[in-house]
């Protein structure tokens, strides 16, 4: 469940600042005592959920699944429970000050342009844009990205609604068409299309079954190959079974689409397909989980294709593939060096012991790598921030990026036969830029942006290491207005991930912001599982020691209350999606040490996640199997789902859930919700609410319309402000 293939829930977006100086209070001050329900008031008395006999047996161990039958997420009856839910919910956050306040911030603090990174092909560039205020963000075409160019494909013109969005895309070889996806309603299944650049209509090429794929053109232009599940537009696509690769020729139905490769002698690993921007190799990526993979190659002969090579089937690392000079295949790997190093393959000796080392690994980790304009560009990530570095293909070096400050960098698309490249950077005050870089000079130029209502000189963002319970040195962030003086009882939310090597470097959010210039703290924690320190740091919190992810989130709050920044009275924490299973363990396992927790589009039940999807399923590289009785013994001691205590007064929790959620299904948080709510009724003098707020035209995230953003964000912070004693301030 990365964010890149399996799913991590993006971090919400950022905002604007506090002038300098203490601005006036709200009439009404939020405190937790005036906005938390008193036992056995009306908002304490849930939707009923029926409990239902389910007894699976693992490995010997009976478990009991009473609330199985909302798994049934398309039945009437969970409907019904969903629409009880959503009104209960709406009755409490309702009676909240504090959740306009939220929302007209979020609002003005997304009021900025923003722009993606652009694509080029032969000098024709296409990017992403919003002015601010629009749903969702348009695609623009130019032949400078300096320029403000044109619109080429609007979403709202296939559904005014906004949940519409538009998701990859890619330029053919000459610039004159545009591969583009869609996901309507926040779903991971994407439609493509092509569009002419030059007339702005689409061809007529509809693509169904895709989800995960990006689409890589044949040098022509005549076309371009993909990855689709099986199954037909009529009977449906089936994710539970592997994808397969093909070739569409343009003007063809995609019932004609040519069959590339499909994995016949293993049944769960998927392929993926580029062409080398030479034209003469297409690469094939084969994906099972988020360890290692596969590397095989066709040759791209006139009028015939060669034989399919195997030249990477050890399984041993991971390896990205940046491009081909000669008969050299460049790699960015973990094999043999956990926190990556960049290796030359010789295709007439691939050999392990002919590889020739590059770049070595270093000390710190390598988070992506490209080769652009004929130089290695690597990413790499130092103590959780960005550094980017430039080497001849010969492992020189050739220079150090200039970036604004130590934040995020993402982007460096381009080929080996052109300098130029584009990235974005953001750290937590400063909204995402795009910059264009040449390679060969080394020059970084920013591209033309909006004026954005965030001072960064009116916060403070400061980085701190503390010590997990094993002794493992973490490192952690905070962030707040310069003028707040933590006193031991600030409110503070505390933000986590910890898993598939994702790693949370510093990026500016709106939705973060909102809630940091209404006064609060916000604390972000490395926690092992990322990808911070490479693949060593990501292992130590996976599978069988996953608990490690949790002593580090643990002993991140205890540092914050050691510290003299918050008290478990004012401590929230929050996460999403792997981040959401983290919140969910935590508050089982130290509920005292916490006022509220959010977790939202988690994966909850541990003992059936895998039966969700084949997608799903590759999340046992991070979380481990129930098939394998010692990852069940492991899984059935933290699942959030399982380890809830009957009658224990927990801290007031918001679930966060999204029913179109194709990827994290939603049954999580409904089964989750449901044992929750259950287990704090039974609680004795319990007046502490657990709310599930599911938003029906939304899936995992991305995607997601301005307006569901600001009103899943402003009732979030409404709800933790409550709970933790943040008095809501006016004005910026």
């Amino acid at each position: 469940m990365s964010p890149a293939a399996a799913g991590g829930r993006p971090a919400p977006g950022h905002a604007a600042a506090d002038g300098g100086g203490l601005l006036a209070w709200i009439a009404i001050v939020v405190l937790m005592a005036m906005q938390l329900p008193a036992p056995g008031s009306a908002s304490a008395q849930y939707p009923p959920a029926r409990r239902v006999n389910q007894v699976d047996v693992y490995h010997g161990t009976a478990v009991a699944d009473p609330w199985r039958w909302l798994e049934e997420t398309d039945s009437a009856e969970t409907a019904a429970w969903i629409a009880a839910q959503n009104r209960h919910t709406d009755r409490h956050l309702a009676a909240l000050p504090g959740r306009d306040h939220f929302a007209s911030r979020l609002r003005a603090l997304l009021d900025h342009e923003r722009r993606g990174l652009p694509d080029r092909e032969n000098g024709v560039y296409a990017w992403t844009w919003n002015p601010g205020q629009a749903e969702q963000d348009v695609l623009r075409i130019a032949r400078d990205p300096a320029e403000a160019g044109t619109v080429l494909v609007d979403p709202a013109s296939f559904n005014a609604d906004g949940t519409v969005s538009l998701g990859e895309f890619k330029l053919s070889p000459d610039g004159s068409l545009l591969a583009y996806s869609l996901s309507d309603g926040g779903s991971d299944w994407k439609t493509w299309r092509v569009r002419d650049t030059a007339t702005g209509r689409d061809t007529g090429d509809v693509l169904h079954g895709t989800k995960f794929t990006a689409v890589s053109w044949s040098r022509d232009g005549a076309g371009f190959y993909y990855s689709r599940y099986p199954g037909d537009t009529d009977q449906g696509y089936d994710d539970g079974r592997q994808v397969a690769v093909y070739y569409h020729l343009l003007g063809t139905a995609q019932v004609a689409d040519r069959l590339i490769h499909a994995i016949t002698d293993h049944p769960t690993r998927d392929p993926y397909a580029e062409v080398s921007t030479d034209g003469r190799f297409l690469i094939l990526s084969i994906e099972d989980g988020y360890e290692s993979n596969g590397i095989y190659y066709q040759r791209l002969l006139t009028g015939r294709d060669g034989e399919l090579v195997r030249l990477l089937d050890r399984w041993d690392g991971r390896y990205e593939f940046l491009g081909a000079e000669a008969e050299f295949f460049y790699f960015h790997s973990t094999q043999s060096a956990p926190r990556g190093r960049i290796i030359a393959v010789s295709l007439d000796a691939p050999e392990p012991e002919h590889w020739r080392e590059v770049v070595p690994e270093s000390s710190a980790a390598i988070a992506s790598a490209a080769l652009i304009g004929g130089r290695l560009l690597l990413e790499y990530v130092q103590d959780a921030h960005a550094e980017v570095r430039l080497y001849k293909t010969d492992g020189e070096p050739a220079g150090v990026v200039d970036l604004p400050g130590q934040g995020s960098v993402t982007g460096f698309p381009g080929t080996p036969e052109n300098p130029e490249t584009f990235f974005s950077y953001t750290d937590f005050t400063t909204p995402r830029a795009v910059f264009r870089l040449d390679t060969a000079s080394g020059s970084v130029a920013p591209l033309p942006a909006g004026k954005h209502a965030v001072d960064p000189a009116r916060y403070l963002a400061r980085q701190v290491f503390y010590t997990s319970r094993d002794g493992t040195r973490v490192p952690m962030y905070l962030v707040h207005r310069r003028d707040l003086v933590p006193d031991g009882r600030q409110p503070t939310v505390l933000y986590g991930y910890g898993g598939f090597n994702v790693s949370l470097t510093p990026a500016f959010s709106a939705a973060r912001m909102a809630w940091i210039e209404a006064g609060g703290v916000y604390a972000q924690a490395n926690l092992r599982g990322g990808g911070e320190y490479g693949e060593a740091w990501h292992l130590a919190g996976t599978r069988l020691n996953k608990q490690n992810v949790f002593d580090d989130f643990i002993a991140a709050a205890e540092w914050l209350i050691a510290n003299g920044v918050t008290s478990p009275d004012h401590l929230a924490i929050w996460g999403g999606s792997n981040g959401g299973s983290l919140v969910g363990a935590v508050l089982n396992q130290r509920p005292e040490l916490f006022a509220a927790a959010v977790p939202a589009v988690g994966v909850l039940d541990m003992l059936r996640y895998q039966t969700a999807s084949l997608n799903a399923r590759k999340w046992g590289s991070d979380f481990g199997l129930s098939d394998d009785p010692a990852e069940f013994a492991v899984l059935r001691g933290w699942s959030p789902y399982h380890n809830i205590r009957e009658g224990h007064c927990y801290p007031p929790v918001l679930v966060q859930a999204d029913a179109n959620d194709d990827r994290v299904v939603p049954w999580h948080s409904y089964k989750y919700a449901a044992a929750l709510q259950a287990a704090q009724a039974a609680a004795k003098d319990c007046g502490r609410p657990v709310l599930i707020r599911i938003e029906t035209r939304a899936g995992h995230g991305a995607g997601a319309s301005l307006s569901k953003l600001v009103d899943e964000y402003s009732a979030q912070w409404a709800f933790v402000a409550a709970a933790t004693g943040l008095a809501v301030r006016q004005g910026p």
